[in-house]
C-alpha cells in the first residue's frame, strides 16, 4: 500500500502589514522594518475553499496576531488575514480570492524541506523531494518510505505477482508533531486528510478476506488504513473521504496492517510509537541500536527498515 500525495510549494514568505504590532519607540530607525516585517508562513491544512481558509505556522509567531495583515509577492500577488490563533505557532489564515490560487502557491511558494536540510530549497526539490508515485497535491512533507522506490523497483515487485494499491493521505502537522505531554494517552494528533478509493477499498479487503499480507509503505499509509478500519464494524477498510487523527502507540490492535516499510525516526516522536506498536518496542529499539551503531542514515533521505508485526502484549510501553 502506497500513499500517493504530492508535496506542494507551501513556504511562503511575505511581510505583515504591522497594524496589530505595539508600536517600538517613534525614534527607532528600524521602526518600520519591525512592524513591516518578513514573516514565513508553511501552509499545513486547508480548512474549506470559500472563504479560502488554512491552518498553518507562522514565524514569528509572537508578533502575529489576530487581525493581522499578510502579503506575499513582489506585487501583493496574494494577501491574507490572520482570523485565529491557536498553541505552538498554529493560526488559522483566510486569503483574499485571486483566479487560481494554487497557480500563485506554485509560483511564489517555496518546498518546505525538513530543518536539518540546511540549505534553501532549490527547483530540482519540487521533483527530487516527491515519491515516483506522487499524483494528489496536498502534503507539506513527503511520506519518506515512499522515496525508496524508483519504476523499476515498482516493476520489479509487480513482476513477481505482488498487488500494489494506493490511498492518500496529505501529510500536516499529525506526522511531525512532538509529543509534548507526560502521559502518551493525552496526546493528540492534529488531524490530516486522506481518501481511499472504491478499487483500493476492494483489494484491501480481498487481500484480508484472502489472508493475505498488507503491507504499509510508510507511517501515514498505516495511519489512514487503521483510522477507516477502526470507523468499522467488522475491521474492514470502506472507500471514504475525510480527517484522520488516529494514535497509534503500543498496545494498538492492528485491524489491517501486518508489516511496513519506514524510516529511522526521530526518539519521543508519534512516529516511532506508531513503529513499536507494530514490531515491539524491544524489538525496534534494538534496531535502533543498531542503526546508531553501524552509522544509519535517520530522518527523510535515510535509511529504511522493514517491520513485521509482533505480538508485543507482555511488553510495557515505557519511555521510547
Amino acid at each position: 500500500m502506497f500513499n500517493n500525495t504530492r508535496v506542494f510549494p507551501a513556504r511562503l514568505y511575505g511581510r505583515k502589514s504591522g497594524e496589530k504590532a505595539s508600536r517600538p519607540n517613534a525614534n527607532n530607525a528600524t521602526a518600520k522594518d519591525y512592524l513591516q516585517g518578513r514573516v514565513e508562513v508553511l501552509l499545513i491544512r486547508q480548512l474549506s475553499q470559500d472563504p479560502n481558509e488554512w491552518e498553518c505556522l507562522v514565524n514569528p509567531g509572537r508578533r502575529i496576531g489576530v487581525g493581522e495583515r499578510l502579503f506575499f509577492g513582489d506585487k501583493d500577488d496574494l494577501q491574507a488575514m490572520v482570523i485565529a490563533r491557536g498553541d505552538f505557532g498554529v493560526r488559522h489564515i483566510q486569503f483574499l480570492p485571486v483566479p487560481d490560487f494554487f497557480g500563485v502557491i506554485e509560483r511564489l511558494g517555496h518546498v518546505p524541506l525538513p530543518p536539518y536540510i540546511d540549505r534553501p530549497d532549490q527547483v530540482i526539490d519540487r521533483e527530487r523531494y516527491q515519491t515516483v508515485y506522487a499524483r494528489e497535491r496536498g502534503s507539506v512533507a513527503a511520506p519518506t518510505a515512499g522515496l525508496h522506490f524508483t519504476p523499476e523497483v515498482l516493476e520489479q515487485i509487480r513482476s513477481r505477482g505482488i498487488e500494489t494499491a494506493e490511498i492518500t493521505l496529505h501529510v500536516g502537522l499529525g506526522t511531525f508533531q512532538p509529543v509534548r505531554v507526560e502521559k502518551v494517552e493525552d496526546h493528540q494528533l492534529h488531524r490530516e486528510s486522506y481518501n481511499i478509493s472504491a478499487q483500493a477499498a476492494a483489494q484491501i479487503n480481498e487481500a484480508l478476506v484472502s489472508d493475505r499480507r498488507v503491507v504499509a509503505v510508510g507511517t501515514t499509509t498505516v495511519r489512514t488504513l487503521e483510522h477507516v478500519a477502526a470507523q468499522s464494524d467488522d475491521g474492514g477498510v470502506c472507500a471514504a473521504s475525510g480527517e484522520a487523527d488516529i494514535f497509534i502507540y503500543p498496545g494498538h490492535t492492528f485491524r489491517v496492517v501486518g508489516a511496513m516499510l519506514t524510516n529511522f525516526h526521530l526518539p519521543q516522536s508519534s512516529l516511532l510509537m506508531l513503529v513499536c506498536a507494530l514490531g515491539g518496542k524491544a524489538r525496534v529499539m534494538s534496531a535502533y541500536q543498531h542503526a546508531v551503531e553501524q552509522k544509519y542514515r535517520f530522518y527523510s533521505y535515510g535509511d529504511c527498515m522493514f517491520v513485521e508485526i509482533n505480538d508485543q502484549s507482555d511488553e510495557e510501553v515505557g519511555p521510547i
